[in-house]
């Protein structure tokens, strides 16, 4: 099966409703790790290009390499998905996503969060004035 998709808003819903099958077979409980290979490893199925704890630059304002950090995932090369399997959703993971869209100039990225009853998926967007 070959995930079809023209623009990042389908591939944000491949993501999503994969997150959601994973998430009504697994429930919540597992460590992030488990809900992270359950996502790479659908989402492959499905015929995706996904890089898994994938290092990305930090860019500094110039452009300059500052670093890098590594993304839960990095899926078609153009969205950058961060996981949690936490109680809930707090400020700082949603920093911690933004932070990375930014320094890195991708401009879209998923927070989703596994670790409670109801399953978490936002996302988040870094125009070209906001990098």
């Amino acid at each position: 099966m070959v995930a079809q998709w023209d623009n990042i808003n389908q591939l944000c819903d491949i993501v999503r409703e994969t997150s959601f099958a994973i998430h009504s077979y697994h429930r919540n409980g597992h460590l992030e790790k488990i809900y992270e290979n359950a996502l790479v490893h659908r989402l492959r199925s499905q015929g995706l290009c996904v890089l898994q704890q994938h290092p990305l630059n930090v860019l500094d304002e110039d452009g300059t390499i500052l670093g890098e950090y590594y993304a839960d995932l990095f899926i078609e090369g153009q969205l950058i998905v961060e996981l949690k399997a936490a109680r809930s959703i707090c400020d700082e993971y949603v920093a911690q996503l933004l932070g990375y869209l930014k320094s890195s100039r991708i401009e879209t990225g998923l927070l989703i969060n596994f670790g409670s009853p109801k399953l978490y998926v936002k996302k988040y967007l870094m125009t070209p004035q906001d990098i």
